[in-house]
């Protein structure tokens, strides 16, 4: 059975000389694994089209002993070239990666996150990296998974839940105008460090150099 999604790459990794395996963040089938075969060959009909971060629309054929699936064509949407010229925007994409694989399941319908990640991507390839982008993403990502915290029971102080507040409520292009006092960035910092461990069991990996050089 041939299926239709689009995507936006997540990781990628070789499965054999020829092959790789393609993570997919999809709206409708969520996180999705497919197989490119024959992808690493010079004249594969895959070249150039399977990077991260690369949003397509795809086809695809269910396995139906497993979850990794078929790929069979890919059609490019969007690149997103700026993230592979700043090294500091790669490791934030690459962060968000991280977070969203580890605090969703595979297969399951994500409509929200994957337009949270689509908007997150966008705005860093056109603006100057930030911590506040990455502060932003966290939260947006803990409001859709249920988890926000409950703020007024947080030890924060008044100036850090005021930016806090900012964030939420922006979208990531405006969230660039939220100016974090150096105090303020760290107590952020902090306290999105442990409540993440709390909920999720251990700190996605690469936030460390995601925030390189802020704070």
């Amino acid at each position: 059975m041939i299926e239709s999604a689009t995507g936006i790459i997540l990781r990628t990794h070789p499965l054999t000389e020829t092959s790789l395996i393609v993570q997919w963040l999809t709206p409708d089938f969520g996180r999705l694994a497919t197989v490119a075969k024959g992808a690493r060959r010079a004249k594969s009909p895959f070249a150039g089209k399977l990077d991260l971060f690369y949003e397509a629309d795809f086809s695809f054929s269910r396995s139906r002993r497993g979850e990794l699936h078929a790929l069979r064509e890919v059609n490019l949407r969007e690149t997103t070239s700026p993230l592979r010229e700043d090294i500091l925007k790669l490791q934030q994409a690459a962060y968000a990666a991280a977070l969203i694989t580890q605090a969703t399941e595979v297969e399951t319908p994500l409509a929200a996150i994957f337009e949270l990640l689509r908007k997150f991507l966008e705005a860093i390839a056109s603006h100057e990296a930030a911590s506040q982008t990455v502060f932003a993403f966290e939260l947006k990502m803990l409001r859709g998974l249920g988890l926000e915290p409950d703020w007024a029971q947080t030890a924060l102080s008044a100036g850090t839940k005021k930016v806090t507040e900012a964030l939420l409520q922006r979208d990531f292009a405006s969230g660039f105008g939220v100016k974090l006092a150096a105090s303020q960035a760290s107590e952020l910092r902090q306290f999105l460090h442990g409540f993440i461990i709390f909920h999720l069991g251990k700190l996605p990996r690469g936030r460390a150099q995601a925030l390189s050089g802020h704070d």
